[in-house]
């Protein structure tokens, strides 16, 4: 076997193996979403600032900001979920304020960067994945907390993720002639991702078959924010490598890069889908 076909076997077992874990942490239940994207959560924050730290004029806190990161999702999840009150972000609050005031101590020549790199770590990788748990925590009179857990909403952003890229690597294969960012991304074309998204549209139809919270407009508006907001999600991503003269973020995952390789798209594409969802309920 070449070594090219054993690379093509290792990325798709990973591939098939993240898809499992990911939408069956998703369908299982509260607690193995809260416990699969805690995990996810750590892991990316910790990625996060391994990269940026490679840089001379950069030096972040990882292990804080991993565990600011972590709690972060864990309060908002509790939050969301009707278990625990709003003085359950004093901590989170706290640790955001040491690592402002702690670059008053360690005399670094680079204080502006080693802030603005901790606080992206936050804004940019923790914060997104937190509010998952506005997806997933929706309100349900019937339950005793007046929220239930529902996989859909967030099993649906992958889903369309994943319907995206495909659609848009089939298309851009096929018909692609047009960039769409050839300084940060010369492989995407206008036809890949105009294919993508309406491949996404296409998935928003099956959930809308058996999940009544959005009608059949609502899932296609939603699949057209995933799509729009993944694809730039994907681009803001590859800026970061570039700037930082990166091919891929890490290496955990044996085919497909890193962490926010993995999940660069849903960084951007879940704050818009939640920002989505409130708008149609302003709306009705």
């Amino acid at each position: 076997m070449t070594d090219k076909m054993k690379n093509l076997v290792v990325r798709t077992l990973t591939g098939i193996a993240f898809v499992i874990v990911l939408a069956g942490g998703i369908v299982w239940g509260s607690l193995s979403f809260q416990l699969l994207f805690a995990l996810i959560t750590g892991l990316s924050v910790w990625e996060f600032c391994h990269i940026v730290n490679q840089r001379d004029d950069v030096l972040v806190n990882r292990p804080i900001c991993t565990v600011a990161g972590v709690y972060l999702f864990l309060a908002v999840s509790g939050f969301c979920s009707g278990l625990t009150p709003a003085s359950v972000f004093v901590p989170y609050l706290l640790s955001v304020v040491y690592l402002l005031a702690s670059e008053l101590y360690l005399k670094s020549e680079h204080a502006l960067n080693n802030w603005a790199f901790t606080m992206m770590s936050q804004m940019y990788v923790a914060l997104p994945f937190a509010t998952l748990n506005v997806l997933a925590f929706q309100p349900e009179a019937s339950y005793s907390l007046g929220v239930a857990y529902n996989y859909m909403l967030p099993l649906s952003v992958f889903v369309f993720l994943w319907a995206s890229d495909s659609g848009a690597y089939c298309f851009g294969s096929l018909l692609g002639r047009h960039k769409l960012f050839p300084r940060i991304s010369p492989n995407k074309s206008w036809e890949g991702s105009i294919g993508g998204g309406l491949v996404a549209i296409a998935a928003s139809q099956v959930f809308a078959c058996f999940d009544a919270g959005l009608n059949r407009w609502e899932w296609l508006g939603a699949a057209l924010v995933v799509a729009v907001f993944g694809t730039w999600g994907d681009l803001v991503e590859s800026l970061l490598k570039r700037q930082l003269g990166l091919k891929d973020s890490g290496h955990i995952l044996p085919g497909h890069g890193g962490m926010l390789d993995r999940f660069d798209s849903s960084l951007l594409a879940i704050p818009a889908t939640a920002i989505y969802l409130y708008t149609l309920t302003l709306w009705t």
